[in-house]
């Protein structure tokens, strides 16, 4: 154990430690840190929790790029057919990035009951639809099977169905407008199979999802064609390098977009969390640093005499100053432990019993997600440490000014 080590264990240690002068400053110091760490876990938790989960929402329902058409429709609904006849179809193989395709169509329509009425959309797949992305959504009945022969079974939102007093099991009239609004519409008669609620309510209150024969019988399309192909990719991160590559190997009659850019009001909303996580990062540590400026400056005050004693013993500028940063440090480790402590267990508890409630109409989620992670945690903590560490050598600077006669005199 060397020197400096040793003398500031004792400092902490010390009875008049807990009763000195800079007690109360000391504890301020702690407890500055320790609300620090809370506020920047909390922050990044629930901002990258925040952007996964809408992420994962918007392509749930959309994949990660979408083929569609090259035209000027801008609506949800596919008016014109594909051939599904196409070399990236059932298997993407020029692009290794891409993990699954399927194909899909959508049809305007609305839905009439006895007592309400409600404008949606049907988005109408296929066998090779990944359910998947749907099944943790789904809060009764069951997946729909589209496997066997045409079916009248649909998965409809929560949303929708407490809207039309609708249940699982329930079944209800579908009408949708041809063309020539002279003519009578085409009605269909579907049957809840199962309720999904996505919290997302833009896809809440729209989508109800079908047999894509039904959307093929009504357009008179042929069995081998779709609406547009929904493309998921294995790598979100680069999602902008393989819609390029996407884009590159479709036909020329054929568009793509990622849902990025076709939600980019969405993912530029969502952009904003960055910016308040790092300004939220950057106050946090920099509150923490000024508390532990004033706090060593207290301490160093506060031991002047000691500090003159030393010199005159012969201790070296840096040897003492190692004494008061151990001795920083040490209440530094103990800001970080509660903190650590106080802010994973308030995102376990968030995490578990959803206690935070957000409004679906304006974060697109029923609760604030948290995302926990070790790396994030023990980088802020990192981070923490050196830039309080860093800023600290500047105040124990003080201590090479001090005199060993003035020092021992001061009272």
């Amino acid at each position: 154990m060397n020197l400096e080590y040793f003398i500031a264990k004792r400092l902490i240690t010390a009875k008049d430690y807990k009763s000195s002068i800079s007690s109360p400053i000391i504890k301020i110091a702690i407890s500055a840190i320790a609300i620090g760490m809370i506020m920047m876990i909390v922050s990044v938790a629930t901002g990258i929790g925040l952007q996964q989960k809408i992420r994962d929402k918007v392509s749930a329902f959309n994949g990660h790029i979408i083929i569609s058409n090259y035209d000027n429709n801008q609506s949800e609904v596919t008016l014109v057919p594909i051939s599904k006849n196409q070399y990236f179809y059932p298997k993407f193989t020029s692009v290794p990035e891409v993990s699954h395709i399927q194909a899909i169509a959508s049809k305007a329509g609305i839905i009439r009951t006895e007592t309400a009425f409600e404008g949606i959309i049907l988005k109408g797949v296929g066998t090779d639809y990944q359910w998947d992305n749907i099944k943790e959504y789904i809060v009764s009945g069951k997946l729909p099977d589209f496997s066997k022969n045409l079916n009248q079974e649909v998965l409809i939102s929560q949303l929708l169905a407490n809207r039309l007093n609708l249940k699982v099991g329930d079944s209800f009239n579908t009408f949708f407008i041809k063309e020539d609004q002279n003519k009578l519409p085409n009605i269909r008669r579907f049957k809840i199979s199962g309720i999904f609620n996505s919290g997302f309510q833009e896809f809440d209150a729209t989508y109800i999802i079908g047999d894509i024969r039904h959307i093929q019988r009504i357009n008179k399309w042929k069995p081998d064609q779709v609406g547009a192909f929904e493309v998921f990719t294995n790598d979100f991160t680069n999602i902008k390098t393989i819609g390029e590559q996407v884009y590159e190997q479709t036909s020329s009659t054929l568009d793509s977009k990622t849902i990025i850019e076709k939600y980019s009001y969405i993912f530029e909303w969502l952009k904003l969390f960055d910016l308040n996580i790092i300004v939220i990062l950057a106050v946090m540590i920099l509150v923490a640093t000024i508390n532990m400026v004033v706090a060593l400056l207290v301490l160093i005050l506060e031991r002047t005499q000691m500090i003159g004693i030393l010199k005159a013993l012969g201790s070296n500028n840096w040897s003492v100053r190692k004494i008061f940063l151990y001795n920083a440090f040490y209440l530094i480790i103990r800001g970080l432990f509660w903190g650590n402590l106080i802010g994973i267990s308030l995102l376990l508890i968030q995490q578990y019993f959803g206690v935070i409630k957000l409004n679906p109409e304006n974060y697109y989620v029923n609760q604030a997600p948290v995302y926990i992670n070790l790396g994030y945690i023990l980088l802020l903590n990192l981070l923490t440490i050196t830039v309080c560490f860093l800023v600290l050598l500047i105040p124990s600077y003080i201590i090479t000014k001090i005199s060993p006669v003035k020092a021992i005199r001061f009272d």
